[in-house]
């Protein structure tokens, strides 16, 4: 049966200076001042309409993401977040983060954020090289970015991520391996450390660049897991590294297949109605003019998680953690037995990629190594 789970809330802000060439988020590029105030007051409306979804819960962790929600003030954050509070009660050991790019972070701003109420910050970093940084269209340089690791450092945070990516435009191992050294060097107590991907609808989905071969991929993982795990980091989700204790709790709730509500331009969210024997998601407007027109609702979309597509998202979801996958969880979160998915799981279970015993379910190695396989996999047994 369906139980009701955590909740998390996700807040989108969609301005950013420059689009990046591989961005495929809903992101707009500034062209004139932003509508700070109008904005806030339309995220806490936009909340207000999801009100019954709330069903008694507190929030566990909110994520501020964009877009740049740095090219906010601190001032607007407050008074965001203090709205929030005034709809939802925060947990007590709330973990509140939001998304900076280091080239619009000015000193001293972290603090001000920390003192709004962010007690998180993650930093697009993605690449401590010029090269790197100008092929990925980013607007900041190496030493903002360490300059922007510093701040976070003594900022009075209760954590900082920086977010870095490798498989770059003819990236070689050893340019991967500097820019983690260089990450390392920081001490963030989390790490953020995945593969550039070309989506398509971005820049270089329309022309692609050079991107490193296979075995120079294989590589760079390797020995920047290595580096990572000498480091002090531990890998607990396939793109994500952390000290004991640093974990991201949001994404965590992601994974673990929680309940988010998503407020904001495009914002997604996942919500479970137990006594409905329902899981919804929602989708919100996402032009910006849209989104801030007064005469419209905020939801774009909402649409019904089927019970024979639960499992797959279940799984999608949970198999990127490197954790053993409780079948209590299994059933508390989708409202299935573990019986019921026995025949989707058979095949991953004769190749390796899969175990279990009587209360788990586990990936082995080989499944996290070929995780995009085992999900496909699992895809094609459950139809």
């Amino acid at each position: 049966m369906l139980q009701l789970p955590p909740l998390s809330l996700y807040i989108h802000i969609p301005w950013c200076v420059q689009k990046c060439p591989y961005c495929d988020f809903n992101s707009h590029a500034l062209k004139q001042s932003i509508p700070e105030s109008d904005y806030v007051q339309a995220l806490l409306a936009d909340l207000q309409q999801d009100a019954n979804y709330i069903q008694g819960r507190v929030l566990q962790s909110i994520f501020i993401g964009g877009g740049t929600p740095s090219l906010f003030s601190a001032e607007a954050i407050r008074s965001l977040l203090d709205g929030v509070q005034q709809q939802i009660p925060f947990a007590d050991d709330i973990e509140i983060t939001m998304e900076a790019n280091p080239g619009t972070v000015e000193a001293g701003r972290f603090s001000a954020y920390q003192q709004a109420g962010v007690n998180r910050i993650s930093i697009g970093v993605q690449s401590f090289q010029p090269q790197k940084l100008a092929k990925l269209g980013r607007i900041h340089d190496p030493e903002q970015a360490r300059n922007a690791g510093l701040q976070a450092q003594h900022a009075g945070l209760r954590s900082f991520n920086i977010d870095l990516m490798h498989g770059l435009p003819e990236q070689s191992v050893n340019d991967a391996l500097y820019d983690l050294e260089q990450a390392i060097s920081l001490n963030p107590p989390h790490l953020s450390w995945y593969q550039l991907t070309i989506e398509p609808n971005t820049a270089f989905g329309s022309r692609p660049p050079v991107l490193p071969e296979d075995d120079i991929l294989w590589d760079i993982q390797e020995q920047g897991h290595q580096r990572l795990t000498a480091a002090g980091y531990r890998q607990y989700e396939i793109s994500a590294y952390a000290k004991p204790g640093f974990e991201c709790r949001h994404n965590l709730n992601y994974w673990h297949f929680g309940d988010y509500l998503g407020i904001g331009c495009g914002a997604h969210g996942k919500i479970t109605l137990p006594e409905a024997n329902r899981i919804i998601r929602t989708a919100k407007v996402k032009h910006p003019k849209g989104y801030l027109d007064q005469e419209r609702v905020f939801l774009d979309q909402c649409w019904d998680v089927e019970a024979e597509d639960r499992p797959f998202e279940y799984f999608m979801n949970r198999m990127r953690l490197f954790s053993p996958i409780p079948k209590q969880e299994f059933t508390e979160r989708t409202g299935l037995s573990p019986e019921s998915v026995a025949p989707m799981l058979a095949t991953a279970f004769e190749k390796g990629l899969l175990t279990e015993t009587e209360s788990f379910w586990e990936v082995t190695e080989l499944g996290h190594r070929y995780l995009n396989s085992l999900l496909t996999m699992l895809m094609a047994d459950s139809e």
